[in-house]
């Protein structure tokens, strides 16, 4: 009796199933080190701006403070991702060359794969701050050496900017407390260590996907959704002190409070971990400043009449 023929393996006539073709440079890489280049030349060009027209050596010290700081936040979190399997995307860089002190928003990274498990989460989530927060150290002290003393004299056109704690001890410590009536003026590389503390203080919010609720979500689980949904009316409650707050408010409500959960949530941190996030915290602390420009709502509506005429100009 004849037997039934087999049907040959798919493979053996040529079959192969259908692998999406590797990413090329571009995808890869090129488009990052082009937002990059963009970025580092906003930052040079803000920072190389002022009153007594364009200074290019002061261009070039604020980007290469700040450059360094943003690269080591965001480099953090991507070598996290990597170490874990977790499928990411290098840095991509903000450029801002208009209405910023430093030229730039910042940095993130897109993460497009599922995070294992919540250890996971809480390593990819800590770990951008903390190094960011250890490259601006020593940006920071040495801005405190190159810090002028200058008379507080409010006048219209200047800016003032509210001081994180580390900021103040550091000069404290450093070069001793000012008489009344006299404040520091700060160089380009004072004004990268400023911004490199106050985007570490805002990353740290316990809210939604920011770092700080990546390490909250990773620590409770579910129960995080309190703590985020506090969080972000504290955000809210702090537009007394300006209207920036009001923006970071929207966006925060724009962005979501929630947090997706990981592929296994059963298993927490462990007390190693917790230890780490209370040291998150206390960066959290020294970083974070209520009022990070002197610049109250009476002065938005006095200056609202100059901002209308200049983009009427345009």
């Amino acid at each position: 009796m004849a037997q039934p023929l087999q049907p040959l393996p798919l493979e053996a006539l040529g079959w192969r199933p259908w692998e999406p073709p590797p990413p090329s440079a571009w995808q890869s890489w090129g488009r990052n080190a082009l937002w990059f280049l963009v970025t580092a030349a906003s930052v040079f060009f803000v920072g190389g701006g002022g009153a007594n027209g364009f200074d290019p050596l002061e261009g070039f010290l604020l980007a290469a403070s700040l450059l360094p700081i943003l690269i080591a936040h965001e480099m953090g979190h991507y070598v996290a991702c990597r170490l874990y399997g977790v499928d990411a995307t290098l840095p991509y860089f903000i450029p801002l060359p208009i209405f910023s002190l430093v030229g730039t928003l910042g940095a993130f990274i897109r993460i497009r794969g599922p995070i294992p498990n919540r250890r996971a989460l809480f390593d990819i989530g800590i770990a951008g701050p903390l190094a960011g927060f250890v490259v601006l150290l020593p940006i920071l002290v040495a801005s405190c050496f190159q810090a002028q003393v200058a008379p507080f004299q409010p006048r219209p056109g200047a800016i003032y900017l509210g001081e994180p704690l580390l900021f103040q001890w550091a000069m404290d410590l450093l070069r001793g407390p000012l008489p009344e009536g006299l404040t520091w003026a700060i160089d380009p590389m004072g004004m990268a260590a400023w911004f490199g503390l106050f985007m570490t203080g805002l990353n740290l919010f316990p809210i939604g996907q920011l770092d700080g609720g990546h390490v909250v979500y990773a620590w409770l689980g579910e129960r995080a959704r309190h703590v985020s949904r506090v969080a972000s009316w504290v955000c809210l409650a702090l537009v007394y002190f300006g209207l920036n707050w009001l923006v970071w408010s929207l966006l925060l409500r724009l962005l979501g409070r929630g947090h997706p959960s990981t592929l296994d949530d059963r298993e927490g941190i462990g007390p190693g971990r917790k230890i780490v996030a209370l040291i998150g915290a206390l960066v959290f602390v020294v970083c974070f400043v209520p009022d990070p420009m002197h610049f109250s709502w009476k002065d938005f509506f006095l200056a609202l009449p100059d901002v209308v005429h200049y983009l009427a100009g345009f």
